[in-house]
């Protein structure tokens, strides 16, 4: 039989774990929390969003395109329901976005952990790594009290999202050792930071808005929901889902920039001959006065001082140009970004093992034969909405069915 090691006991870790020793192998955990599972048990809120009904290729970003598309096509949403329910995981869907019924992250720990454990899976916890090697006859792991020898390895040791949890970046010095390239990592699904000096007043504002993010004025992405306003810039799940564009590009040193449509329900047109029957009828009415329904108060003085227009001017006294100034801020609220909040606030990210070095269809090393990857710690990051963990199970199911069949020969 096949011995296989793995490294990192989270969402990939555990799932690789039993897709091996389902497949006939002796496997061996190495986790350095007491726990396994620990970043699992925040996610969703504690929830799980174990994964999402909709699975758009666009959902999955790296640096490879389709990486992550071939590698959900060898195990995919499906395969995933499939298997949790056979572990005992009944689902509910909440507008596609899937979870536990119980509503209980815990709920899935355990369902894997007892797997693992039926399957004879040793779970070597607060486990310190001290050296890895790779040698003709296979593996072999340094720890403080023990050396691990096997046939394969799987690094599933995470990102470095999210330090509370153990998230510690390790895997990628491992990753490194053994000859990879490690794309830098930077915080994704995290918020945007701005020295616009309008955030501060606006801090606590939450609104719908179309999202656009722009890089040296070129357009590179596009959300929409709600987005809130904060006294360091700007949050919200569209935030976050533009975010890795935003922190990938401000590590270039590209000048980046958001842009807000306030009234998105409106086309540029519509809306404009929607305010100027609004100023018609209401021609008596202050800037704030005539934007009281539309927007909250604070921003509705806001957009009267981005569009420089006089505090107490009426609606019948604006100027045609004027009147196209507050029409453009409410459709292109522009903030410049100027940084990202840290891995502390982070929820995944960007960069990682190069998948260009690995071989989509077996999530193996095509540098190192024997050694796989799974999860976080490659150069792929998904949208909110449970696309990080459906990546977790496709990955890591494909690295420990083929670690347990393959792997090295002694």
């Amino acid at each position: 039989m096949k011995k296989v090691l793995i490294i990192g006991g989270g969402a990939s870790g555990l799932m690789a774990a039993v897709s091996a020793a389902r497949a006939g192998a002796v496997v061996t955990v190495l986790e350095h929390n007491k726990q396994v599972g620990k970043k699992l048990l925040i996610t969703g809120n504690g929830r799980c969003n174990l994964t999402n009904v909709n699975q758009d290729d666009r959902n999955y970003r790296g640096g490879v395109p389709g990486f992550a598309k071939q590698v959900l096509d060898s195990f995919g949403m499906h395969d995933t329901l499939r298997l949790f329910t056979e572990l005992g995981i009944f689902t509910k869907n909440r507008n596609g976005y899937l979870y536990p019924y119980s509503d209980q992250a815990s709920a899935v720990v355990e369902a894997l952990r007892m797997e693992a454990e039926h399957r004879k899976v040793k779970l070597a916890l607060n486990t310190q790594i001290k050296g890895i090697s790779c040698k003709d006859s296979g593996f072999e792991v340094q720890t403080e009290g023990w050396v691990y020898r096997g046939d394969a390895l799987i690094l599933a040791a995470g990102s470095c999202a999210a330090p509370q949890t153990g998230s510690d970046g390790s895997g990628y010095i491992y990753a490194k050792k053994l000859g990879h390239c490690i794309i830098k990592p930077l915080p994704a699904l995290v918020q945007l930071r701005s020295r616009d000096k309008r955030m501060e007043k606006l801090a606590g504002l939450r609104m719908d808005a179309k999202v656009i993010l722009q890089r040296d004025g070129e357009i590179v992405e596009r959300e929409e929901g709600e987005v809130q306003f904060t006294a360091y810039g700007l949050s919200g799940i569209p935030i976050f889902q533009v975010s890795r564009y935003a922190s990938r590009a401000l590590e270039d040193g590209k000048k980046v920039e958001i842009e807000l449509d306030l009234m998105p329900v409106f086309e540029e047109e519509p809306f404009a001959a929607f305010l100027n029957t609004r100023i018609a009828l209401g021609a008596y009415k202050t800037i704030e006065q005539l934007l009281i329904g539309l927007f909250p108060k604070k921003m509705a003085e806001c957009l009267r001082d981005t569009a420089k227009l006089s505090k107490g001017k009426t609606a019948e006294e604006l100027t045609e140009e004027e009147r196209q100034a507050l029409i453009f801020e409410c459709k292109h609220f522009r903030v410049q970004i100027s940084s990202y909040n840290g891995f502390e606030q982070a929820q995944a990210c960007c960069g990682g093992v190069d998948t260009a070095q690995v071989n989509p269809g077996t999530m193996e090393s095509q540098l190192v034969k024997g050694l796989y990857f799974a999860g976080e710690i490659l150069d792929i990051d998904g949208t909110c909405g449970g696309y990080n963990l459906q990546w977790a199970w496709s990955s890591g199911y494909l690295a420990g069915l083929h670690a347990a069949r393959e792997g090295m020969t002694h």
